[in-house]
């Protein structure tokens, strides 16, 4: 993987929430895939890295630095994109909003990176690093206007619930990072993850639900936002009679 030149994207003000003592976790937001990067990919990172990798730094990002922008646009956070394809396809939805982009996996990012030179996107900006350590040390307390979390591992044993991302501690730190009224969407093609997804951020008391009025027939789910695709893996799961479950909620 080709290393990302440096630049001075971050300030050195430390983590409003960062504790004197090591930040100790036993939830990461990835797990370590097995994958070959292409030539393409590799190409990607060599050509486009130096401008859309975001090194990792215990220190707070300056948005306008970061996007290299004389204002500040909208920012979502977006934890696991996978190999990029929905990411890059919101990106151009939302060409108006910028979006750092969390993965560890270097073909997922190389991937990214190829569809940002491919299809011309200047609004993304990739931190291959754990994202639970980039919400922890990196984001400012209400700096965010959105977080993705599609498709996280299931783990669908009862044995490995435990190593869910999406629990409690993650929820309240992320919760703390987006500004009142943004929000927070994920999405799940496992109904038991569904649920205890909407069981967790119902019981965060900085988030609300605002689709159980809206659409109550949903029982606090949401329709799938209009910016978010379909993605091969979705379509094929659809046709077989899986479901999938999208929840939204605001931060109060």
């Amino acid at each position: 993987m080709a290393q990302p030149l440096h630049h001075p994207m971050t300030t050195e003000t430390k983590s409003p929430d960062a504790a004197a003592k090591p930040f100790m976790r036993t939830i990461k937001s990835f797990v370590k895939r097995a994958g070959r990067t292409t030539t393409g990919q590799a190409k990607a990172f060599e050509e486009l890295g130096p401008r859309f990798l975001v090194p990792y730094r215990a220190a707070l990002v300056d948005w306008q630095q970061v996007f290299q922008r004389e204002s500040q646009r909208p920012v979502v956070l977006e934890i696991g994109f996978g190999m990029g394809e929905a990411t890059a396809h919101i990106a151009s939805v939302l060409p108006e909003t910028d979006f750092l982009c969390c993965e560890v996996h270097e073909p997922g990012v190389g991937a990214l990176l190829k569809r940002i030179g491919e299809q011309e996107l200047s609004n993304i900006r990739i931190c291959a690093h754990d994202a639970v350590e980039v919400i922890e040390h990196m984001l400012t307390l209400q700096s965010l206007d959105g977080a993705h979390i599609f498709f996280p591992d299931p783990w669908h044993k009862t044995k490995h619930n435990k190593r869910r991302l999406i629990q409690s501690p993650l929820v309240a730190n992320l919760a703390k990072r987006l500004k009142p009224g943004a929000y927070l969407h994920c999405a799940t093609d496992w109904q038991p993850y569904a649920e205890q997804i909407l069981e967790v951020l119902t019981a965060e008391p900085l988030l609300r639900n605002p689709n159980l009025s809206a659409y109550p027939e949903l029982a606090g789910y949401a329709p799938k936002p209009h910016y978010r695709p379909l993605t091969k893996f979705e379509n094929r799961g659809i046709k077989l009679g899986h479901g999938v479950w999208d929840i939204v909620f605001e931060r109060v």
